[in-house]
């Protein structure tokens, strides 16, 4: 699978678009959102088979989950995202752990190391979300060494995460050009992506389960911390966001694996993939 545009597609203004992403994902708190997925990050972590002493890097680590579970295994560990805020919440967490993680400002386009600077290179629903998918593979891969790891959970398109993507998308359209972070989750667009710079060593979709009273109050949590719902909403009059909050809290029950009796267990597909840097 090609990951070029079809030709005549729009040629996006990623300067534009990440500086208005950044200040989506400055909205809210999205260590709210992170605390309740802190175990994808520790399967990834042992599909990885991080190896004490190694250095870690987590790219667009949020409140820092990757790389926790980095440091818990004895690395040493940096992580890296463009929101101050949820760096300082990565850094209480790890004081309150005692972990040894730094957390250092950057974009997950431009990272600001060396190449072959760590034995392993994650990212946890993180490095997709960066509107140029092409910089940001060559990237993660340059600063890997080679025989090194490159260790990526991400929404699948068909999961709940993808089409409640979707579904805002519909409401508010990304500028042109833009290719979903969804497509992340997808092995063939993932291994395009990453040709002649790493190798596929593990893959498989696992599921993420979000437990809330009610499709409704999952709805209210997710207008509450998470960024790119919160932007969404209030991009639009009050009618159309009740439109929108009855079509995400209808998709919430769809996914909801105890169909309708008492609270929901919201099921959410994501690939988690390892790769081996050539």
């Amino acid at each position: 699978m090609s990951t070029a545009a079809p030709a005549g597609t729009p040629t996006p203004d990623f300067a534009a678009i990440k500086q208005r992403q950044q200040a989506t994902w400055a909205t809210g708190d999205f260590s709210h959102v992170a605390a309740r997925i802190v175990f994808t990050a520790e399967l990834l972590a042992e599909t990885a088979d991080l190896q004490a002493g190694w250095r870690v890097l987590d790219v667009a680590t949020g409140s820092g989950n990757a790389a926790l579970a980095a440091a818990r295994r004895g690395c040493e560990v940096t992580g890296l995202d463009y929101v101050p805020a949820l760096l300082e919440r990565g850094r209480v967490r790890a004081a309150a752990e005692y972990l040894d993680v730094t957390f250092t400002e950057g974009d997950a386009e431009a990272l600001p190391f060396r190449d072959a600077s760590f034995d392993a290179v994650m990212s946890i629903f993180g490095a997709m979300f960066a509107p140029d998918h092409q910089k940001t593979a060559r990237e993660l891969a340059r600063v890997c060494k080679p025989g090194g790891r490159i260790a990526l959970a991400s929404w699948t398109p068909g999961g709940f995460v993808g089409e409640m993507f979707r579904i805002v998308s519909a409401h508010l359209p990304p500028a042109p050009g833009l290719a979903p972070p969804s497509k992340w989750g997808d092995p063939h667009y993932l291994a395009a992506l990453f040709e002649g710079r790493a190798r596929l060593h593990a893959g498989q979709v696992r599921q993420a389960t979000f437990r809330f009273r009610s499709a409704e109050e999952y709805v209210e949590f997710f207008r509450t911390w998470f960024g790119p719902t919160i932007r969404a909403f209030a991009a639009m009059p009050p009618d159309r966001q009740q439109v929108l909050a009855r079509e995400i809290a209808d998709l919430a029950r769809r996914f909801d694996r105890n169909g309708g009796a008492g609270p929901v267990a919201i099921v959410g597909d994501y690939l988690e993939t390892v790769m081996i840097r050539v």
